[in-house]
Order: structure tokens, then C-alpha cells, then sequence
């Protein structure tokens, strides 16, 4: 297990059209967390310090901006029909190029295509959504998971439900944003006991028992 980090932060990037469960769910596992060690922090961070209407107009007013620059251990991207415009967008690329490359990097869901729009999966595994709907299951659409793989052809696909390749952390599908928070405490360095404690009082703890091998780990290449 890794060394404890005290005071481990975790930023989630909102914008417009981000799937709701996507970012709520890592959200809410560090906020029952933090129950156990209130020494632990989760916040969003958008572009401008304005209200976001993410999907189905469910509307949230981030903690930061970009120019404001919060000290963070983990940064997050959750998934959701506006990552077709976050694809191109320029400032939240340069914004994760200024990261420490301390941060983690992690993502829920269609997420993942960003870090691989910017090259970042190139040589190591990674996952995203495997479950199409309706659309992306027709012949006119495509499944997220072979849309990474356009999107990344130099990344390995991954079917598990989380994979850590070291920096870089994926998660699939829209509900996986539960396992993405739970091991992003592992990452924090906190033990199995703990994490089950907060998946006990979650309720989640069957779920979890059951996801909880579901990772593939991989260190990143170089």
C-alpha cells in the first residue's frame, strides 16, 4: 500500500453537458469519506468561476476557475455528451499541461477520450464506457470504448472496470465514478479497512466487494 497522503485533494472538472453520476459519484464517495478523516478535500473546477447546467440541466457552481489554480493531488474528468466540445478545448488542455506531474490524472466514463485527444494514453492502457445507448449502439453511432480506441489508436483498450496506469487513471462506465472514488483513496493511501468502512456506511459495500479486483494496473511506459 502507498504511503499515506495527508490532506489528499480532489479536483473534478465540471462543464457543460458533463454526465451528472459521473462526477457526483467520486464526489460523494470522498464526501462520506471525509466523515472518516476530514483532512480530505473535493472540489470542482471549471473554466470560469460561473454556474455550469450539466446534463438533463442539473446546474452547479464551481469551487475554482482555472486561474485560480487549486493545489490538487488527483484531477478528474468525468464523461458526458459536452466532452465532444471538450475534445477542442484549448484551455483545459493547457491547463492539464501545467499540472504537477505529481497530480493524478483520472477520469470517469467518456472522460478518458480527452487525455487521449492529447496523446496522454499513447502506450498504455486504458477504458471507458463499454455500454452504448441507443444512438451509439445504431449504425449510425459508435460505442465510447471503440470511439477511444479512434480517438487513441496508440493506447491498449482496457475492458476492466478501473485501470491504473500509474498517472493516469481510467474508470468506465457512468457508475464506475464509485470505484474511480474508492480508489483514488487507495491511491490517497488509505487501507482496506478504511475504504470498506466508508462503503459500509454508503451501502455500497456488496457493489464494492464485487468491483473491488475489477482493476488492471500497468505502469505507464518511460
Amino acid at each position: 500500500m502507498a504511503a499515506k497522503i495527508a490532506g489528499f485533494r480532489l479536483g473534478i472538472y465540471v462543464f457543460k453537458d458533463a454526465e451528472v453520476i459521473d462526477f457526483a459519484a467520486p464526489y460523494g464517495v470522498f464526501s462520506v469519506a471525509r466523515r472518516f478523516d476530514p483532512e480530505l478535500d473535493v472540489f470542482l473546477i471549471a473554466e470560469t468561476l460561473r454556474p455550469i447546467q450539466t446534463q438533463a440541466g442539473f446546474t452547479v457552481l464551481p469551487n475554482y476557475g482555472f486561474s485560480d489554480r487549486p493545489a490538487m493531488d488527483a484531477f478528474l474528468i468525468p464523461g458526458g455528451f459536452g466532452t465532444r466540445q471538450e475534445l477542442y478545448n484549448r484551455n483545459l488542455h493547457d491547463y492539464i499541461d501545467k499540472l504537477s506531474n505529481s497530480c493524478i490524472l483520472t477520469s470517469v466514463c467518456t472522460g478518458s477520450w480527452i487525455y487521449g485527444k492529447m496523446g496522454l494514453l499513447d502506450g498504455i492502457p486504458a477504458t471507458n464506457r463499454k455500454e452504448g445507448d441507443r444512438t451509439e449502439t445504431s449504425t449510425m453511432g459508435k460505442v465510447p470504448i471503440d470511439r477511444l480506441a479512434e480517438i487513441a489508436p496508440a493506447c491498449r483498450i482496457s475492458r476492466a472496470r478501473v485501470v491504473d496506469a500509474g498517472r493516469i487513471v481510467t474508470a468506465g462506465g457512468i457508475s464506475s465514478g464509485m470505484e474511480m472514488g474508492f480508489h483514488l483513496l487507495r491511491r490517497a493511501g488509505y487501507d482496506e479497512t478504511f475504504i470498506n468502512e466508508v462503503a459500509r456506511t454508503m451501502e455500497y459495500h456488496q457493489a464494492y466487494n464485487l468491483y473491488r479486483d475489477d482493476i488492471e494496473f500497468s505502469e505507464m511506459d518511460g
